[in-house]
């Protein structure tokens, strides 16, 4: 049983990183990616889709986003939701395609951009550590019902080792994400 919540535990400690992985992708670092356009959503006969169901996305150079929409009827749902959203990109349409010019980010942007992955990686350790407190709660119940002491801390002990290794995961992504959006 201590074995499942640990497993447990470490598998839900690495969707946190993952999840932190995904949110830090759709952030604009300056270069052009496909992952920008991650959450952007445009009406698709009714229905809220992704643009990236709607259309193929590709980067001819670090400075440009193609879309190529599989349904030209599309183009103008696209175009409406690229600039509803938050990515702050203004797109072009040439009648065939979407083009979006990525502009070099500013220091203050820059600046800003790093706070925000700061607040990602902080909301990640919270979730880590919610993960963990919520392992050992289980662990010290099972003491109650027959685990013995010496065993239950064992178990703690790998807990906080797990918790460990993956803030210090979240802190290699995050110090990846600031070096490259302080890139110039």
């Amino acid at each position: 049983m201590p074995q499942s919540i640990k497993k447990n535990a470490e598998e839900r400690m690495d969707k946190a990183i993952g999840a932190l992985k995904r949110d830090l992708s759709s952030l604009r670092a300056g270069r052009a990616t496909p992952a920008l356009l991650d959450r952007v959503e445009a009406e698709y006969y009714g229905t809220m889709t992704p643009v990236s169901q709607m259309a193929s996305i590709t980067t001819p150079d670090a400075r440009t986003l193609i879309i190529q929409p599989w349904d030209k009827s599309s183009l103008g749902a696209i175009e409406k939701a690229i600039m509803k959203s938050d990515i702050g990109l203004t797109p072009t349409n040439d009648g065939n395609v979407i083009r979006l010019s990525i502009p070099p980010l500013t220091e203050e942007r820059r600046a800003d951009l790093v706070k925000l992955t700061r607040k990602y990686g902080e909301e990640a350790k919270v979730a880590i550590r919610n993960i963990r407190r919520d392992a050992i709660e289980q662990i010290k119940k099972l003491e109650k019902n027959g685990v013995s002491e010496d065993e239950s801390r064992r178990h703690q002990e790998d807990i906080q080792k797990f918790t460990d290794r993956a803030v210090a995961d979240v802190e290699k992504v995050l110090a990846a994400k600031e070096k490259e959006i302080m890139e110039v």
